[in-house]
């Protein structure tokens, strides 16, 4: 049977041969090679039972036929195989048979390819048909010996590469292994493959190694994935291949993590094509468990700062490519691919979102930030995956408040990486928008960057979008948003005009909303828009006709507000149009063309003509014009026109000459006043101040011209100050700074009146003070501007004029304060005029006194007056003390008496006085001035000295210390939730036009000088203290003078305090400027080298300002010193634990010293309760050990102040008294709150030792609290009950969540401490159930607020401590019992008494735990009874 089957399947397959077409004969005739081979053996058993099985051999390029379906070829085969009498030796001999057919390179190729049906088969077995080889491989008894032959068959064609017909051979053989139905030998097979590797070229170990996961069984893939593990360490250049080889294999999570360990040490030598596939692994391999470890790891070593050449060598790299030479500028889309990576590891995998936040969370140094982290946080916001936005911007706000992520990051992320975030526009700039409009300030710059560099390194699309966002903002309304809007866009003006240029109907359309817009603001658009349309290319026609006509609009209207934003708008078009250039054809002799110069005049002559009908707008366009002087430098014909018209137009209004007698009918005699020249001859100036004024408050009383009608010029002292600084700008620039030709001003006489008058104010007519007080306004605003002019003067005499003038100005302010007590709801003459009229800003304080009767109006109206006061801590030293809180009616009474006799404060009238300038401040380098008289001999014989006094000093301190509060304040002290009624820029006009770093500067150069001052008056009160045998109130001193020094001590560490906080020496590039400031504070100690390191300085200047401690005269002063040395410290690099201790040092010091006036009295007030309380606050910060500190002051200074006489102090405490209690008290139990929120959780993994400390700890921390609580029924006040409430309801809801677990874990080590605890704890608990009770029986709202979520927890820690006695097994130690209500005395509340159901519980319990509330109102009590027996059993 076996034959006959044989004989006719062999017939079938020679007829199949012979129906062979003749062109394929002939084709296989043409190879004699392999005619040779199949002709030597035709009969073969390899070629015989191939053809029994029912496959056919064919010649060259002619697949292999099967005439039957594979699975029977294969059955055939194998049945052949084994029934054959010679088996298993005919294996050897078959598998002779195919090595000798494969000899021939066109005959393995066949074998490698698919077989086709033969042409009598029908079409039912499927179309795509096997390789004879992989058919082969499919036969188990053959599988290991085809394998052999095909590994010894690989070497031949490994160099070979792609075939002419585009196979390749040694990547045939290795698809031939794929997706076996099984393997018999996996682990033979598996070294085989390695062994194969390690001799392969590097293209056949890719292929060989890319297919691994689809030849090994599953059992393999860990072995497998060790010896990659190996290769990868050992080969980089299979590190793509290795790693799509890795992530296909089955591994365990031990496994896994061991090869991804590997490959996270490989990731800085792996090559930069490779690195996202690394990244991919890395992140495709995590789990939930490690995730966080292995994302902080990954970033810490991803750098993508080096995937980028820079520019130069990117130029060059570009330049070989298009030679044809390959470059590495790839790197732009390799990290492309890589962020492509992470974005889909995010999006599909919380955990990663998670763990790459945390990381960059984690990161608390700004150089430990890198380009990495911006991306990934683009990344987050632009997928928003699980929330991912919100989380991005949340962490971006944090960084950048805490200066952690800084513009040089951004700047590097953006130049090197710029392409790929363009692919992340849309989520730069809402994150630019959101910042931009954030309320935190110190958040707003960095949206602002974030638009300059997408401005800046985007296409034409992006900037458009930019700059719209930008006008968006700048006609939001939004103060704070509209200024930085404004200020980004003129900055991309002028850094950028020409693309700018091509946006600028966009910026056009910022004009439709100038009604929001202040002075300042208006001023910045109307830059904007005049560079764009008067720039250097002159394109700008269109802008140029729009404002234009937005200009001659406002100008002719007759609403102030409309006025003055065409004056602002036209001196800015001024500016423009009219600034120096290259000197053209046309030019005339100046530097403009003809026609540009002819529209300047005619703009100022319009600006003039419409101006000159009212003081406020003249004044307004004088004081533009000036401030243009200052910033710009205008055409010399223009600036020439200018000053002749300035010049003549100020001698004709404003100066008279002096004759025998002064003409004219006045409100008061007029008189010659405050002349500081030698002579007073007949033939001087004077300023014609008192007819001006008089005639300007004649045409406001008349009534029967309308400010429509009158158009004529008049003149009015209020354009006085204006008038005269442009004068005396226009001098400074044609002279080069030398005001020789108006020094007349400096000590010309005023035409005023006699001063005494002001003796007699309260017999005046109101018209009549009113009058006088608007005279000392205008004499002080024009003094001021007369410093500005003259402060910057080298010559001795000139500086001793000007220290007079501010002796004037003090001597006036005097005068001036008690005016205005004598004339209340007095408004007083503009003195700034770019901004609204102030009339609605007069101080409440000053209003028509008005019989209250009321006490709610009374009280009304006292926080009205405390709140219209000025926010600076200056009136404390010449001022009466505000009231008391436990007397606010007495405080109230003698601040009236007080202010009667001292005038009104001038801290409300700021707005109304002239700016001074930054210069002015140089008047305080002055030491003593002397100049020599001559007498009427001409000898020198007199010699007149002059310095800077007490009220000088103040005077100038105090403005600087206003200019530095406004613009280097932190952003977060400047930018208050409600928009306060008074505009905050008023007065700092001039201010405004200096950036912070300059201004930091000019107070670096003043530095030494302020340190003498400090000085001079540390020096001054340690003097007092010795010759009163250290008494400061003795008989003999000048309280005014003390007030004076006090406060000017004050002042200097106030403007040491705001410098040295100033936001940008926070930064590196203000580094040298940091450094230059603590080299004048340590050089003032010891000279030093100029090499220190910064924490060095910081040490000395620390050491320096530590010196002034025994000299401070207030409680606020002391608080100043206190909180410049916390900012000092912070530059002490290591340093903190010594610099903590001394701070505590000296705030103890403070707190432990008695404060008395110069006057003799105790200080008291609002103002030393606040300082009080911030330097309570700072002395148990920084102390060692709080909880100590807290038990030292509630458990020695109160039980000695309990025992004190009524109005004294304690002891060891001096600064705590009844007046102060409250402060203290609300100050301990705020910091015991905060301090045991720091107490580290417990952790049942915790040692003995551990447990041991912490319960120590919280053993304290219950031990100060309940000494707190039992202080309430001592000082039973209802602002005592009321912190007690709220305190106490934190420090249980923290001790219910940190305290209680370690009782949990502690209880069977520590059962005594855990016991003695809970009833130190029950005690106070009990207390606090007594003050709920106490509430609810006095019905006052404010304690009953607290009272619902107070008795929660109590109930929460009853079924807590129930909790942790059931987890310890001593349950049956736990009993309730009913706690009735009692007040805070301890007596019980009657309308409880019904209800209580066991009175003599409460007595028979022995240790009480806490008190619980039924639903009746009745309290049940917890008791551990006896927790030792309890454990025992």
């Amino acid at each position: 049977m076996m034959r006959k089957k044989k004989r006719s399947s062999v017939k079938v397959d020679e007829d199949s041969t012979l129906d062979i077409p003749k062109s394929k004969k002939t084709k296989t005739s043409e190879r004699p090679t392999k005619s040779s081979v199949k002709e030597s053996n035709p009969n073969s058993i390899f070629v015989q039972l191939l053809r029994e099985s029912g496959v056919t051999l064919t010649p060259a390029n002619t697949a292999n036929e099967i005439a039957v379906d594979q699975v029977i070829f294969q059955k055939r085969l194998q049945q052949r195989l084994r029934k054959n009498p010679r088996f298993p030796n005919i294996l050897q001999e078959f598998i002779s048979g195919l090595e000798t057919y494969i000899e021939d390179p066109e005959s393995f190729r066949n074998c490698l390819l698919p077989c086709v049906p033969a042409a009598q088969q029908d079409n039912n077995s499927g179309s795509y048909q096997e390789s004879l080889v992989r058919l082969l491989l499919g036969i188990e008894m053959l599988q290991t010996l085809v394998i052999n032959t095909l590994f010894e068959k690989l070497p031949e064609f490994m160099f070979e590469g792609v075939t002419q017909d585009g196979l390749n051979v040694p990547r045939l053989i290795i698809n031939q292994l794929k997706w076996l139905d099984r393997i018999i030998d996996c682990k033979d097979l598996g070294s085989k493959l390695m062994e194969m590797v390690s001799v392969a070229p590097l293209e056949i170990q890719r292929d060989i190694i890319t297919s691994l996961p689809e030849i090994l069984e599953d059992s393999q893939h860990g072995d497998m994935a060790r010896e990659l593990n190996v290769l990868l360490q050992q080969n980089t250049q299979l590190t793509v291949p290795i790693l799509d080889s890795l992530s296909s294999l089955n591994l365990g999570s031990a496994l896994l993590s061991e090869v991804r360990e590997a490959v996270m040490r490989t990731l800085c030598a792996v090559q930069l094509e490779d690195l996202a596939v690394v990244v991919k692994f890395i992140l495709h391999s995590i789990s939930a468990s490690d995730a966080n470890e292995v994302v902080c790891d990954l970033r810490k070593k991803l750098e993508l700062e080096q995937c980028v050449l820079p520019a130069i060598l990117q130029a060059s790299q570009s330049s070989k490519k298009n030679a044809g030479v390959p470059s590495s500028s790839s790197g732009q889309d390799s990290v492309a691919l890589i962020l492509e990576v992470i974005k889909s590891a995010i999006r599909f995998q919380k955990t990663i979102s998670e763990a790459w936040l945390k990381a960059i969370e984690n990161v608390d140094e700004p150089e430990d930030h890198k380009v990495i982290d911006l991306l990934v946080l683009l990344i987050l916001h632009s997928t928003n995956a699980n929330h991912s936005k919100r989380d991005a911007e949340r962490v971006l706000r944090v960084k950048v408040r805490k200066c952690l992520i800084q513009e040089t990051l951004l700047q590097k992320t953006f130049k090197s990486h710029a392409q790929v975030m363009r692919g992340y526009f849309s989520s730069i700039l809402a994150l630019a928008q959101g910042l931009l409009r954030s309320s935190d300030c110190c958040v707003v710059p960095f949206g602002g960057h974030l638009y300059k560099q997408a401005f800046t390194a985007f296409d034409s699309y992006c900037k458009q979008e930019v700059v719209g966002s930008l006008v968006t903002h700048a006609c939001s309304g939004v103060a704070g948003e509209v200024d930085v809007a404004l200020e980004l866009l003129c900055e991309l003006v002028s850094q950028r005009p020409a693309e700018m240029r091509q946006f600028s109907v966009f910026v056009k359309g910022i004009l439709d909303y100038m009604d929001n817009l202040t002075s300042q603001q208006i001023r910045r658009l109307f830059h904007l828009l005049s560079h764009l349309a008067f720039g250097q290319e002159q394109q700008g026609g269109n802008i140029q006709d729009d404002m234009h006509i937005v200009i001659r609009k406002q100008l002719s209207s007759t609403v102030p507000k409309y006025k003055r934003i065409g004056i602002i708008g036209a001196v800015m078009m001024v500016g423009s149009m009219g600034t120096c250039r290259n000197c053209p054809a046309d030019s005339q002799g100046g530097t403009l063309p003809k026609e540009t110069h002819r529209q300047v005049m005619a703009l100022l002559e319009l600006v003039r003509s419409c101006s000159e009908s009212s003081p406020e707008a003249a004044a307004l366009y004088y004081d533009e014009l000036a401030n243009l002087l200052q910033t710009c430098k205008l055409d010399p014909l223009v600036q020439a026109w200018i000053g002749k018209r300035v010049l003549e137009d100020f001698q004709d209004d404003f100066i008279v000459d002096l004759g025998p007698e002064i003409s004219g009918s006045f409100v008061f005699p007029a008189s010659v006043m405050y002349s500081l020249d030698e002579e007073e001859s007949q033939g001087g100036i004077a300023i014609n101040l008192l007819p001006l004024t008089s005639q300007d408050q004649q045409n406001k009383s008349d009534t029967t011209q309308t400010a429509g009608v009158n158009k004529e010029r008049r003149v009015s002292p209020l354009c006085l100050f204006s008038f005269f600084r442009l004068l005396r700008l226009c001098e400074e620039v044609q002279h080069d700074g030398d005001l020789e030709e108006i020094d007349a001003l400096l000590g010309c006489p005023l035409i005023l009146t006699d001063m005494e008058v002001m003796e007699k104010m309260e017999s005046l007519s109101r018209t009549e003070r009113e009058f006088l007080c608007s005279l000392l306004f205008y004499t002080i605003n024009w003094f001021r501007e007369v410093i500005n002019a003259f402060c910057r003067q080298k010559d001795a005499e000139m500086k001793m004029k000007v220290v007079n003038r501010i002796q004037n100005i003090t001597y006036l302010q005097s005068l001036l304060q008690t005016g205005l007590a004598a004339t209340p709801g007095y408004v007083p003459p503009q003195a700034n005029f770019d901004g609204e009229r102030v009339e609605g800003i007069v101080p409440s304080s000053i209003a028509p006194p008005k019989k209250v009767k009321k006490a709610g109006k009374k009280r009304k109206a006292s926080v009205n007056k405390n709140s219209s006061a000025d926010k600076s801590e200056l009136e404390g030293a010449a001022e009466a003390d505000e009231s008391q809180q436990d007397h606010p009616e007495k405080e109230s009474e003698k601040e009236k008496e007080k202010e009667g006799t001292s005038g009104v404060s001038l801290s409300s009238y700021w707005p109304f006085f002239r700016e001074l300038d930054v210069e002015a401040l140089s008047v305080l380098q002055c030491g003593l001035l002397s100049r020599s008289l001559l007498d009427t001999e001409l000898h020198s014989k007199i010699r007149e000295e002059v310095q800077l006094g007490p009220a000088e000093l103040h005077f100038l301190l105090e403005d600087m210390w206003r200019k530095l509060d406004f613009s280097l304040a932190s952003p977060a002290k400047k930018a208050p939730f409600f928009k306060s009624k008074t505009d905050r820029t008023v007065g700092f006009s001039h201010l405004q036009q200096k950036n912070a770093k300059e201004i930091i500067t000019f107070c670096i150069e003043l530095l030494p000088t302020l340190c003498t001052h400090l000085e001079n008056c540390h020096n001054h009160f340690q003097t007092l203290l010795s010759e009163n045998q250290g008494v400061v109130d003795a008989s003999g001193v000048d309280v005014k003078e003390q007030q004076l020094m006090s406060s000017a001590y004050q002042l200097l560490l106030q403007v040491l305090h705001t410098t040295f906080s100033w936001a940008g020496f926070s930064g590196t590039e203000h580094r040298v400027l940091l450094k230059k400031a603590l080299r004048v504070l340590a050089s003032r100690l010891k000279e030093e080298e100029t090499d220190l390191m910064l924490d060095q300085l910081s040490r000395h200047a620390f050491q320096y300002l530590q010196n002034f401690r025994s000299s401070l005269p207030s409680l606020t002063t002391a608080l100043c010193l206190t909180q410049l040395l916390i900012v000092l410290a912070q530059f002490g690099g290591s340093n903190h634990r010594t610099y903590r201790e001394q701070i505590s040092s000296l705030a103890r010091h403070f707190l432990c010293q008695e404060w008395v006036t110069a006057s003799g009295e105790r200080e008291r007030g609002n103002k030393y309760n606040e300082a009080l309380q911030t330097l309570l606050g700072i002395y148990l910060e920084h102390t060692d050990d709080v909880l100590k500190a807290v038990e030292e002051i509630a458990g020695e200074g109160v039980p000695e102040l309990m025992n004190a006489a009524k109005d004294a102090s304690s002891r060891s405490w001096p600064t705590l008294n009844r007046q102060t209690f409250l402060v203290y008290y609300k100050s301990l139990m705020a910091e015991l709150e905060k301090a045991v929120r720091k107490i580290p959780p417990s952790k049942p993994a915790d040692n003995r030792e551990v447990q041991s400390e912490k319960l120590l700890t919280w053993n304290l921390a219950v031990r100060d609290f309940h000494i707190l609580m039992n202080l309430v029924k001592v000082f039973d006040s209802r602002p005592v009950l009321t912190v007690c409430l709220k305190y106490g309801r934190l420090f249980l809801e923290s001790f219910l969540k940190l305290g209680m677990p370690l009782l949990d874990y502690s209880f069977k080590k520590h059962k005594e401490d855990v016991q003695s605890l809970l009833k130190t704890f029950q005690l106070s608990t009990r207390q606090l159930h007594h003050m709920c009770g106490h509430s609810k029986i006095r019905q006052d709202t404010g304690l009953t607020n607290h009272v619902p979520a107070l008795k929660k927890s109590l109930e929460q820690f009853v079924y807590r401590v129930k909790a942790m006695l059931a987890l310890n097994h001593c349950q049956e130690a736990f009993w309730l019992g009913n706690l009735k209500n009692r007040d805070l005395k301890g007596e019980e509340i009657l309308s409880q008494r019904s209800q209580v159901a066991d009175e003599q519980e409460e007595e028979t319990s022995q240790v009480q735990s806490d008190s619980e509330e039924s639903e009746t109102e009745e309290r049940t009590d917890q008791q551990p009874e006896d927790e030792e027996e309890e454990e025992s059993d």
